[in-house]
């Protein structure tokens, strides 16, 4: 399935949140990764971002697709993601 996750995280947190992502998903913007995931595979991405979240202060939301088929995606302006411009 094609995944796009969003994360809003605690300052102390963001830098775990953004390295777990990054093994499962394409980093395409700040706290936004996207990419093709199995069930399994996304599974232990939210396992794994439940251990390090702050529940009362943290957020993550899944977008999920059962396909790219009928997904189009646009950007505008300056492309972001690119693993050289961490600013973390």
């Amino acid at each position: 399935m094609f995944v796009i996750l969003v994360y809003d995280a605690g300052e102390k947190r963001v830098h775990k949140f953004h390295r777990i992502c990054r093994r499962y998903l394409t980093w395409v913007q700040l706290s936004v990764f996207e990419g093709e995931l199995t069930n399994a595979q996304l599974e232990r991405l939210k396992a794994e971002l439940r251990q390090v979240m702050e529940s009362e202060e943290d957020s993550v939301i899944f977008y999920a697709f059962r396909t790219q088929r009928y997904f189009s995606r646009e950007v505008m302006g300056k492309e972001k993601g690119d693993p050289g411009e961490i600013f973390l």
